[in-house]
């Protein structure tokens, strides 16, 4: 068990001795203020933070990290304040602790939505402080170490988030040696019986390739000895956890994985790397497009490292790794090697500036986004595995998680190219937006000034910040058009009294408010617009005992629909109603108001339901967007008879959206077309020109 005195041994091999009294000083806090506390094992509590404190000199992190770590747990489990942890020590030791302390005393309405704030709350805090994050990966760690004196549920349930959200945050920050320990432990906790079988099938393997690594490493050693290279070439373990994913997802037998042979090649110098890589071509064979230069164009979490994979001479795949000590030391502790290997004089590592750049991102998807839970969502988006590398048109390098598209690339450009993205060129030709990016792609961003994002988008974007920044944007377009949309049905509603919106008095309308808790006349306007109330009754309210003189008949006055309202007004699916068609509007909460056509079947049957929420509309004289129509035809088995159909609609003006094939015999063929028309005149026109093609038998516009 780790004593404070052995700590003090450890910390003077790189801090002062006033430092190290200061860290002393906080360990002694905490012992009093954890005194009596035992964690589950029995131990005093206090073990829990000298474990994690050790854990970040192994870092050789500062000594107010390691405060920190001493004190990171008395705010949450004892009667401590941060004002008093500031007075005791330092307003950077408070704020430390404050940011890894678990957020307490808040109601939520689940287990998960805790978990999701507590995350949010640490994922903030670590935007101010790089630190935060490392002592709490480092007291996780701990815990993660000492679970198995817990409930196997709770195991379960700490090591799946420990897989979910620690081990990426580790891997995203470079962190290889805690991720893998993470990975192992967790999966320990989860499938234990796994996780034995494949620890002993590795034992067991492990004295069977004994002696075919130690003859490649030194048949390695001497190919660089022959080129003058001095190097140090280690063999490489698998981790049970990568064994088992590899075994899982690509499908192979334990005895494929174990059959590829690793190994690293470390260096002093960048180009020595490069002339590594000519040396064991020459001595092995290379297997083609297995080669990677992560030297020149780092992964997103700053790890360097040339990776090629060749054949040996008895037919072994060799997967080698070519890095200098710096990069190693960057690819075992990632962030942490800032503070193990470089001077706090010296500037930021890359992987420093990375991980900075990283939580910037973090803390604009934070603002974009609605709850704890969507923000969780999105950041375990953007702790991907996998990288692709595209560049922009001046030679710039985006990193994108694999799958990326020239959405997200537009939205990791700038925001306002995001929002006014309308057409992408990949390689200078014209792309679909959802087309999945490849690293060594260059792309360009066609933008409109009154482009706005699209809600299909959200369908295939993978970054958290284009999600995040796509959702806020329809958020707040949508409560545009619910207010805009309330405002014009509460004008309508109030016109049988006689009665203005503008001229409503102040007292009035301040009573509707408080009355409904709403904070400002645009919360209940949206309300209206969203169809959560219901405008015939607000208005009802506002007018008072002016209610007595009202018309009844100007109730069935109609809404004149412009078909640009936007979110808030949507066209029913069941019978595609047109301009030109009679229409009535049916006020869905939260939708606003779908548009039926008077005959549908749908229609009539909220009618009888729900009278109150159907409203009378028309079509604007002025109406301009495009609308959709639904065909069903019938037509004679001939070939080319829908490519005769397509030029049809095309030369009227209009465009085949979708054709689902209905019905077909050996002479008889029914689709179900839709296509894009301006109004109803539009559409017969359509149809009677299709009438007179070939083939065609019977044409009708579908309807519920």
């Amino acid at each position: 068990m780790p004593s404070i005195n052995n700590l003090k041994k450890r910390l003077r091999s790189y801090l002062t001795e006033e430092q190290i009294s200061q860290v002393v000083r906080a360990y002694y806090f905490a012992e009093k203020a954890h005194e009596g506390q035992y964690r589950r094992s029995g131990d005093p509590y206090i073990t829990h933070p000298l474990a994690v404190a050790n854990i970040l000199v192994d870092m050789h992190m500062d000594y107010a990290s390691l405060m920190a770590a001493m004190l990171h747990d008395v705010i949450e489990d004892t009667g401590v304040s941060k004002e008093q942890l500031a007075e005791a020590f330092s307003k950077e030791v408070a704020e430390l602790v404050d940011g890894v302390s678990k957020i307490a005393q808040i109601k939520f309405e689940s287990k998960a939505e805790q978990q999701a704030e507590n995350l949010r709350k640490m994922m903030l805090a670590m935007t101010r402080d790089i630190r935060v994050i490392l002592v709490k990966l480092a007291d996780r760690l701990h815990n993660m170490r000492t679970l198995h004196v817990m409930r196997a549920e709770k195991r379960k349930r700490i090591a799946t988030e420990t897989l979910e959200i620690y081990a990426p945050i580790a891997f995203r920050l470079g962190m290889y040696n805690m991720r893998v320990e993470y990975e192992d432990l967790a999966f320990h906790n989860i499938h234990p019986m796994r996780a034995r079988l494949i620890g002993k099938a590795v034992q067991s393997a492990r004295g069977n390739r004994r002696e075919i690594l130690s003859s490649i490493k030194t048949s390695l050693e001497r190919s660089l000895e022959e080129e003058g290279i001095q190097a140090r070439v280690l063999g490489r373990e698998k981790h049970l956890y990568s064994i088992y994913q590899k075994m899982k997802e690509q499908h192979k037998p334990f005895a494929d994985i174990m059959d590829v042979f690793g190994f690293r090649i470390i260096v002093d110098r960048v180009d020595t790397c490069y002339r590594v890589l000519g040396a064991v071509h020459n001595h092995f064979i290379p297997i083609p497009g297995r080669f990677k230069d992560y030297v020149a164009i780092p992964k997103a979490n700053g790890y360097q490292s040339l990776h090629t994979t060749l054949k040996a001479h008895s037919g072994i795949p060799l997967e080698i790794q070519i890095r200098t000590e710096e990069m190693e030391a960057m690819a075992n502790n990632g962030i942490a090697a800032h503070w193990l290997y470089k001077s706090h004089d010296e500037p930021g590592s890359p992987t420093h500036t990375r991980a900075q750049s990283w939580m910037k991102r973090l803390l604009e998807i934070q603002q974009k986004a609605g709850n704890s839970m969507e923000f969780i969502e999105n950041v375990k988006v953007d702790l991907f595995p996998d990288e692709a590398y595209v560049f922009t048109p001046k030679g710039d390098i985006k990193e994108l998680p694999a799958g990326a598209t020239p959405v997200d690339f537009a939205y990791a450009v700038h925001t306002k190219v995001g929002t006014r993205c309308v057409a992408a060129r990949i390689d200078g030709k014209l792309a679909a937006l959802s087309t999945p990016l490849e690293s060594g792609q260059t792309v360009k961003i066609i933008t409109a000034p009154n482009a706005t994002p699209n809600p299909g988008w959200l369908n295939f974007v993978v970054t958290g910040k284009a999600r995040s920044n796509i959702r806020h944007f329809l958020k707040q377009q949508r409560r545009e058009d619910a207010a805009e949309l309330g405002q014009r049905l509460l004008e309508k509603a109030l016109i049988p009294y006689q009665l203005d919106l503008s001229l409503l008095s102040e007292k009035t309308l301040q009573q509707e408010l408080n009355n409904n808790h709403y904070g400002t006349v645009d919360e209940l306007l949206e309300d209206i617009g969203m169809g959560n109330r219901l405008a015939p009754l607000v208005a009802r309210k506002l007018a008072g005992a002016r209610g007595e003189n009202r018309d009844p008949e100007d109730d069935r006055l109609p809404l004149a629909i412009r078909g640009s309202e936007g979110l808030m007004v949507t066209y029913a699916k069941c019978c595609y109603p047109l301009p030109g068609d009679t229409v009535i509007g049916h006020l869905s909460a939260g939708k606003g108001i779908v548009v039926h056509r008077d005959t549908c079947k749908n229609l009539l049957a909220e009618m009888r339901d729900a009278p109150e929420k159907c409203i009378p509309l028309n079509w604007d004289k002025d109406v301009e967007q495009e609308f959709t129509a639904a065909l069903r035809i019938e037509l004679v088995n001939k070939r080319g008879v829908l490519a005769t159909l397509a030029n049809v609609v095309s030369e009227l003006g209009s465009n085949i959206d979708t054709i689902d094939m209905a019905g077909k015999d050996p002479t008889l063929s029914i689709i179900n077309v839709t296509l894009t028309v301006k109004h109803r005149v539009h559409l017969a026109r359509i149809i009677k020109r299709l009438r007179t093609v070939d083939n065609v038998v019977r044409i009708h516009r579908i309807s519920a």
